[in-house]
This record gives structure tokens, C-alpha cells and sequence, in this order.
């Protein structure tokens, strides 16, 4: 790096890099707000301990500085399954299904906007998010049912489009999210409930393959995500199960802990360090109650608050980096979305509302 000169001007502001060079020294490391003038190909070098960054994903607030020394120690979002920027949500049943793609924003409360339709009327469905590359998916169930996978574009509002197809028509699957693939566990093909976990990968279109299977078949369950294992939780049959299986191996999934209670149709939110499932249930009364367990220990989870409103089964969850959302739900059919801190236990505040009451609906962020 001798000959090479940076300068720190800026840094106050968070933004960071040499008019014309693209390139920046500093004394420490950069983070995830470091925003680099010169946007993606910025280099960063630390001074003090010779660590050499170049930014891959210059989203301000959120950026990427990927390592290029031993290529560990990545400057990220802490998990692929949150956002920065906007909650969004799939479809859904009322007075009868929809296509509406609904989005409101992370940063300011307020009500959702209708921003695009999805290839076909939803019900169920699954969904992971390719934040890198500003895609979400959505995949299964509507109505009638189908095994189609669509793409939709997070960076523009618009509609969605078709990228490939799961293993079978099935409905009431849970979504999970990697860094580099979708994941789906579980459903129901009738008349059989299924123990399947498939996997696509976001950079082709290639159909998803049979990666392993669930410990106990389940459907109408929730979708949780950590950083390198994925949560499949509660189900219709009925159950209280926490189900986990990792994203870098064929292995089945374990039985790991319970749930407060028997839940089908959770809302699932994943901080960096824990899984959350709110609402949902068996049964007609539904329930508000938002459970929490660790993703480093496999404990059972505990109630540690409660939703704006109680909801029956399909609440749809959608995961910031420091709040969980929940929105939807039935019945009597929400519109509600309302917000839980990852930093703190405690209740739900109420923050917007959808642009029409529904559940079975598949929520998702950007």
C-alpha cells in the first residue's frame, strides 16, 4: 500500500473515501454505516492493523466491506433474513385471495402502499429475501395451489416474476433465508402432510432439490432464519416444536426445543441472536402472545410480550435489524402492522396499517 494516500475527511458525516481514487485509510475498521463516496470497488485500509476492505454493496446505512486479506472478518447486516429499508408484504386471503404486493418503511412508521402484483394469488406461501442482489421470493400455495417460485424486484417497485419452481404443488410452507439460497420446509400436498426441506439458489434459475427433511411433518408452520441454520416452528398438527436444520449440510433437521404453546401460522422475526413467533394458533381464539429463543442454545422459547391484537393462524412476520414486525392476520381479519424491539422484551406498538385486512399472506423485507 506504500504510495497510496487516503484521507478521513468525512468521517464524521459516515462517508468515507479520496475524491478520484475510490480509495481510504483509517485507523480502524470500517462498519455497516461507513458509506464510501466512491460506492461499490471503494477500498478501505485500516492503519493500524494492515486489514484491507473493498465495499460490495454500497446501500447507505447498511454497506458491505468484504475483507480482501484472509477473507474473514466481513463488515455486513448481521443475517441475510433482515432488513434495512422496507417491510413488505405477499398476497393473502379476505373476501378471497389477492396478488397485491404491500411495502411500508423501516425507518418511519406509517401505513403500507400497493407497489406491484405477484405473478398469481397467494395463500400461504413462502418467502426468503436475496438482500444482496435486492430480490425477494415468494414460492407455493395460492389458490389453487402451485409449485411456482416467483422473483420481485426490491430496488423498484414493480411486479413480480416468474424465476422457477419447487418440488410440488404444495401449500402452507415455511420460508427460510441464506445468503445464497431460498429455502422452503414443509407443507401440505393433499392428502399428505410433508417432511421435505428444498432449497433454490438465487443466482440461476434452476428448480429447488430435496436438501433433507423435517424431524415431524408439519404444515401451516412459521420460518425462522439465523445466520447459518434455519427454524421451522410450531404447525397445524398440532405442535409446539422448534425445529432447526443447518444451510451448509444434507442432515435432517433436530427437535430442539418447544414453543410456549401449540402454534400454526406464527409470525416469524429473526434478530441476530434470536428467533421470534408471534400471534397465531390452534384453535379459534387465537392468541397474541410473542415468544423469543436463542439461536446459540436450544432451549425453549419464553413469552416475553404480546401483539397490538390477538390473531388466529397466518400472521405474516417481517425482520428489520432491530425491530420484528407482524402484520395481518385472522380472525377477524387484520390490517394492522405493529412492531416489537429486538433489544428489549416487551409488547408491540401498532405502526401502520395494510392497504386491506387479510391473512394466509407471506411477509418478507428489503
Amino acid at each position: 500500500m506504500s504510495g497510496i494516500t487516503g484521507t478521513n475527511s468525512g468521517r464524521s458525516s459516515g462517508v468515507v473515501g479520496s475524491a478520484g481514487s475510490g480509495i481510504t485509510t483509517d485507523s480502524s475498521d470500517p462498519t455497516t454505516s461507513t458509506n464510501p463516496s466512491g460506492g461499490v470497488g471503494t477500498v478501505f485500509t485500516n492503519t493500524t492493523s494492515g486489514e484491507t476492505y473493498v465495499c460490495t454493496d454500497a446501500t447507505g446505512g447498511s454497506n458491505v466491506w468484504t475483507n480482501v486479506g484472509d477473507g474473514t472478518g466481513n463488515i455486513k447486516p448481521t443475517i441475510p433474513s433482515q432488513g434495512t429499508i422496507s417491510g413488505y408484504m405477499h398476497g393473502g386471503y379476505f373476501a378471497g385471495v389477492d396478488n397485491v404486493i404491500d411495502k411500508w418503511s423501516f425507518s418511519s412508521d406509517g401505513n403500507a402502499t400497493n407497489v406491484g402484483d405477484s405473478t398469481y394469488d397467494h395463500y400461504g406461501s413462502a418467502t426468503s429475501s436475496d438482500r444482496g442482489n435486492g430480490y425477494g421470493y415468494c414460492c407455493g400455495s395460492g389458490q389453487p395451489y402451485i409449485d411456482t417460485i416467483e422473483r420481485v424486484s426490491y430496488t423498484s417497485d414493480g411486479d413480480a416474476t416468474d424465476h422457477s419452481n419447487l418440488l410440488d404443488i404444495i401449500n402452507q410452507l415455511a420460508g427460510h433465508t441464506s445468503e445464497l439460497y431460498g429455502f422452503a420446509s414443509g407443507g401440505y400436498v393433499s392428502p399428505t402432510v410433508k417432511n421435505v426441506i428444498q432449497k433454490w439458489q438465487f443466482s440461476t434459475t434452476n428448480n429447488s432439490t430435496d436438501v433433507c427433511d423435517l424431524a415431524s411433518a408439519q404444515y401451516m408452520v412459521s420460518g425462522g432464519s439465523s445466520e447459518t441454520h434455519g427454524y421451522t416452528s410450531g404447525g397445524y398438527n398440532p405442535s409446539r416444536m422448534i425445529q432447526k436444520f443447518s444451510f451448509s449440510s444434507t442432515d435432517d433437521a433436530t427437535d430442539i426445543a418447544d414453543l410456549t404453546r401449540s402454534s400454526a401460522g406464527s409470525a416469524a422475526t429473526d434478530s441476530s441472536t434470536h428467533g421470534y413467533h408471534a400471534g397465531g394458533d390452534v384453535g379459534p381464539s387465537g392468541s397474541n402472545v410473542i415468544d423469543k429463543h436463542s439461536f446459540s442454545s436450544d432451549d425453549d422459547s419464553t413469552d416475553v410480550g404480546d401483539l397490538t391484537v390477538t390473531t388466529n393462524h397466518m400472521v405474516a412476520g417481517q425482520s428489520s435489524t432491530t425491530h420484528g414486525y407482524t402484520s395481518g392476520g385472522g380472525y377477524p381479519h387484520s390490517d394492522v402492522i405493529s412492531k416489537h424491539s429486538f433489544s428489549s422484551d416487551g409488547n408491540a406498538s401498532d405502526v401502520g396499517d395494510l392497504t386491506q385486512a387479510r391473512h394466509f399472506a407471506g411477509g418478507n423485507q428489503y
